[in-house]
């Protein structure tokens, strides 16, 4: 099946190449991210596949389907970047890759922690100075401490097993329990219980109009002083604004992130030579108890090829007309899922 690849870097051509040597299908590989300037690019492909900064709108949506798609690939979990609406309405298929590799998220999650609590960014610099001063760099155990994790689907699920190796209190939020997150000793309850008692909060839900600023200024009030807030699911799960007044205030005494809301502008390129013109972000840079990486918690050999191999195996679903196994239904919309 003809397919145009959007938002492409040599990683992502290495790994969907291998996994269609036996599939066959004509991937032509686009560098640039698919919205509405781009578009044309997709015109006579029945397929196009995306990643999370691509901008599927209602005018992309309509191009799409003007030009002869009829199917969305999408290589990642998330689908919040797709108007669903008017992919339904134009007759396109959207599938995606629900589960890559929930340990390569979960365990990134930990790589922020430890590096936010045990400021592993400034010894790391300090040393390279020939500074080995300790001052500064005081952390605590996570031993002992309340986890909190919003949102137990795969990613959550692993991470409270994490959290539970490390002597943690596990409590968790979701608008479905799992018993096997249950039985680990994880105690669900809900969200004002969980933001004022734990010492660590981490985002795991996809983001939807009911989720948008969960973590904004009425629920930083309701969080433990001096908690810790990690972000790896999606940007718009924080109002990035009232995070920083929470900083600055003492509120939060850390913040790991992986996502930004405004990260379409900013991650998987290299802008070192360049002037970032978002005062937010360049805000949250200045912060010594603040670490922050470039959307690269599913950023592992093993994702990558899971990623890759579903992707294929949705698109060739879709060409021998089979229903996908992993299309974007309605009930796919629902949180916690």
């Amino acid at each position: 099946m003809k397919t145009a690849v959007f938002s492409t870097k040599a990683y992502d051509r290495s790994f969907l190449d291998a996994a269609n040597r036996e599939q066959g299908h004509e991937l032509v590989y686009f560098l640039p991210a698919l919205d509405e300037e781009t578009v044309p690019l997709a015109a006579d492909f029945p397929a196009v596949c995306v990643f999370v900064n691509d901008r599927i709108t209602a005018p992309v949506v309509e191009a799409l389907a003007a030009g002869g798609t009829k199917l969305i690939a999408l290589r990642c979990a998330g689908f919040n970047q797709v108007d669903l609406d008017a992919a339904e309405g134009a007759g396109l298929t959207v599938v995606r890759v629900p589960a890559y590799s929930p340990y390569a998220v979960a365990e990134h999650v930990i790589a922020l922690l430890q590096a936010v609590n045990r400021r592993i960014h400034r010894a790391y610099n300090r040393v390279r100075e020939g500074n080995f001063s300790l001052d500064g760099l005081l952390g605590f155990d996570l031993h002992g401490k309340t986890f909190g994790i919003v949102g137990t689907g795969k990613i959550g699920a692993v991470l409270a097993r994490i959290a539970h190796g490390f002597g943690c209190r596990v409590l968790a939020h979701d608008v479905r329990e799992d018993p096997k997150v249950a039985a680990l000793g994880t105690t669900y309850t809900d969200l004002e219980s969980l933001f004022a008692e734990s010492d660590i909060v981490s985002l795991h839900c996809p983001l939807l109009p009911q989720t948008k600023h969960l973590v904004n200024q009425e629920s930083l009030g309701r969080m433990k002083p001096g908690a810790t807030l990690i972000n790896t699911s999606r940007g718009g799960l924080v109002d990035t604004s009232a995070v920083i007044e929470a900083l600055k205030s003492g509120r939060l005494a850390g913040l790991g992130l992986d996502v930004y809301e405004e990260e379409a502008d900013l991650f998987f390129e290299d802008l070192s030579a360049t002037i970032i013109k978002d005062d937010v972000f360049m805000r949250l840079t200045t912060f010594p108890n603040v670490v922050i990486t470039g959307h690269q918690a599913y950023f592992t050999r093993e994702a990558l090829e899971n990623i890759a191999a579903t992707t294929i195996a949705n698109i060739t679903a879709f060409a021998e007309g089979r229903k996908p196994e992993n299309a974007v239904f309605p009930a796919a919309v629902r949180p916690g899922n």
